[in-house]
């Protein structure tokens, strides 16, 4: 049986993996307090394991149990507050510290974890509500747990000691919001950083056999039935290679559906403290971006992966830490 491991080791393993593997979050994540980017990069270090076993190669049995133990390995962290049942898993151990620090809400994981055996199962999506559950699960959930470690700003009059559990308005709506209100921008906001990775990978989903574009936008813009998702995969690599404007019209629609997604989960930045308002700009600045690409350029984004530079995302890191528009 392995030893356990200390919280200060599990983390700096944590640390270690959102460094080498959260092309695109590290740079939100590096700008928060030395707490608070720990518990992050826990949450980044379990929601990477979850991706990977639903993107690996193992057997389709395989990856469900495997969701299955992690699934389990969460229930009880969440009900004891203890890694317990892994206390040489860094992973486990980190992500244990942080539920107790910052009392992450329980289930949010969970949701990431059903997501992925949607992945494996091979869902389809006949309608954009139905996708938007799928995006909900694996990363609206995520978005919640995040919000749960970050720090908002307290209600005008709120004594000091008291819980800064929101406050703030919404773009000039003079209205306060509460808990259930922000979280909701948080999900939201999750939504849309899918859909743009969504849009990024259609070629490279397609060429795995794979496509989320709902079922009735496929038909609707008459680049596949939906009926089949290996037939819809192959109609979409033939329309991408041809170039063909019904799927170039499709791509330019869905980005456009994305942004309205981003327009409304934004609203969440002004109603956190400036080191977590920074690191949501950052992290979602970089996604808007890179899904203005996509939506400027769709047949780029059906040639190759659409990326942004070292050097752009770390301006949009910076920006967003000077609190200016990315």
């Amino acid at each position: 049986m392995s030893a356990a491991i200390s919280t200060a080791e599990a983390y700096s393993r944590c640390e270690a993996i959102t460094r080498a593997e959260a092309a695109n979050f590290y740079y939100g994540i590096r700008l928060l307090s030395g707490e608070r980017r720990r518990a992050m990069s826990a949450a980044y270090a379990f929601a990477r394991r979850i991706d990977d076993i639903g993107d690996g190669t193992l057997a389709r049995e395989r990856k469900l149990t495997e969701l299955d133990e992690a699934a389990a390995q969460l229930a009880e962290l969440e009900r004891s507050g203890s890694a317990a049942a892994a206390p040489s898993d860094p992973v486990i151990v980190a992500l244990a510290d942080a539920h107790t620090r910052f009392s992450l809400p329980a289930g949010a994981l969970g949701e990431l974890i059903d997501g992925v055996r949607m992945d494996v199962d091979g869902v389809t999506y006949e309608s954009f509500d139905e996708l938007v559950l799928y995006c909900r699960r694996v990363a609206g959930a995520i978005g919640r747990v995040c919000l749960a470690i970050f720090t908002t700003r307290e209600r005008a009059g709120r004594g000091a000691g008291a819980p800064a559990i929101g406050g703030g308005t919404v773009a000039g709506a003079g209205t306060s919001l509460d808990r259930a209100q922000i979280e909701a921008l948080a999900d939201d906001l999750g939504v849309a950083l899918q859909l743009t990775n969504i849009l990024r990978d259609v070629r490279e989903d397609a060429l795995n056999g794979r496509v989320y574009l709902p079922s009735e936008d496929l038909r609707s813009f008459e680049v596949g039935t939906g009926a089949d998702m290996a037939q819809s995969a192959q109609l979409l690599l033939a329309a991408a290679a041809g170039q063909e404007e019904a799927l170039i019209a499709l791509v330019r629609f869905e980005a456009a559906r994305a942004q309205q997604w981003f327009t409304h989960g934004m609203q969440l930045v002004p109603l956190l403290d400036r080191r977590s308002a920074a690191c949501v700009a950052a992290m979602a600045g970089i996604y808007h971006r890179l899904l203005g690409r996509i939506e400027t350029d769709p047949s780029r984004a059906l040639r190759e992966r659409m990326s942004l530079s070292t050097g752009e995302k770390a301006l949009v890191a910076l920006r967003s830490l000077a609190g200016r528009a990315t």
